[in-house]
């Protein structure tokens, strides 16, 4: 950890000192970026196999850039990459060992066009998953607390975080909006445009703005989910092709004054050639309380239920103190129960993230 920790921080420092020369401009190149340290203690430590290390404590570092190269008035590149030290999310506190790993998040090329009343946005590249709305806040600056949702999740989850490799349609008309993918490979077993084994899937969604800060939205995803590594994938199951997968899921939120308001429900279903189909119900309600200029506090009760893994549930709590306009320190305590676990996992945290200044060069 503490040599990750060292090299994550050094990136850092290596773009933040580009900021030296900065520029504004609406044609070019840019780069802006985010850093953030986390430290935490967790009971999860203390079980197999990370127990062996005899820690209670331990962190990381992460360091998101996001480079955007504006062609001309319709056409754009957009990119997100990260470098993430090893544990960093909390579903990594019950495995071995410490590393440091990049990996890109998104970086697509796109053509847009907007109306008065109307927008369009095609892409293609790696994408975002358009299955539920997190993944728009994956950023430690977007995300109020410092864990995810239990349903999302950058390894093992069925609502990924990691890109996937395609092409996207985006639209908007007054009040409405939507978007259609088409995808290399499932949200719920993300694979690589160099791997084996890669089977289109489908994804979309929609959403309508009520008024100003309430809106309710729906998504869903489906296709072939499996290859042949796959943890649970049995020979006896057939060819993956054939073997779908699908999630569905609604979406609300809402915002006034002091309050933001966000949840998300979800069903996954996962079928395999012999075995029974596979059922997960999961979702989330997260509330944010803005209690000054740099104050707030916020709060997460997730849960999830499953075939054959039985019911969680996850309280995570956390507040917030902006020191500067680009700094941002957050305490969460989280506690989690589980029918796999007999007694509940808790963890305390403290992450510090800061924003990288902006850079714009002007190609014209």
């Amino acid at each position: 950890m503490t040599r990750a920790l060292q090299i994550g921080l050094v990136l850092g420092a290596a773009v933040l000192s580009l900021q030296a020369q900065e520029y504004e401009s609406d044609s070019g190149f840019g780069l802006r970026g985010t850093l953030s340290t986390m430290a935490a203690g967790s009971t999860e430590f203390q079980q197999p196999p990370r127990s062996d290390s005899g820690s209670l404590v331990d962190g990381g570092v992460r360091l998101m850039l996001y480079p955007t190269w504006k062609l001309s008035d319709h056409w754009m590149f957009y990119g997100a990459y990260q470098v993430v030290s090893h544990p960093y999310y909390y579903s990594q506190f019950e495995t071995q060992g410490h590393g440091l790993r990049g990996n890109v998040v998104q970086g697509f090329l796109s053509y847009s066009q907007i109306w008065k009343d109307a927008s369009v946005q095609v892409k293609a590249g790696e994408l975002s998953s358009a299955f539920g709305s997190f993944g728009l806040r994956y950023d430690d600056r977007d995300n109020p607390l410092i864990d995810v949702p239990v349903q999302y999740g950058y390894y093992g989850a069925l609502a990924t975080l990691t890109a996937l490799a395609g092409a996207e349609i985006d639209t908007t008309w007054k009040k409405l909006d939507g978007r259609v993918q088409f995808t290399n490979s499932s949200p719920a077993n993300p694979r690589s445009i160099f791997a084996s084994e890669q089977y289109g899937n489908w994804a979309g969604g929609g959403g309508v703005t009520i008024r100003q800060g309430l809106r309710l939205g729906v998504s869903g995803y489906r296709g072939p989910y499996l290859d042949r590594t796959y943890p649970f994938y049995r020979a006896s199951d057939g060819r993956p092709r054939n073997i779908p997968g699908s999630g569905a899921g609604a979406d609300a939120e809402w915002g006034k004054g002091h309050w933001n308001v966000r949840g998300e429900i979800q069903r996954f279903v996962m079928t395999y050639g012999t075995a029974p189909t596979f059922h997960e119900h999961t979702g989330y309600t997260e509330i944010e309380r803005t209690l000054g200029p740099r104050w707030y506090v916020a709060t997460r009760l997730s849960y999830l239920s499953a075939d054959h893994v039985g019911r969680a549930q996850v309280v995570e709590a956390a507040a917030g103190y902006r020191p500067g306009a680009r700094q941002l320190i957050k305490i969460s305590y989280e506690t989690t129960h589980s029918e796999t676990n007999p007694g509940p996992n808790r963890t305390l945290a403290i992450q510090f993230v800061t924003a990288i200044h902006p850079l714009a060069f002007a190609g014209r």
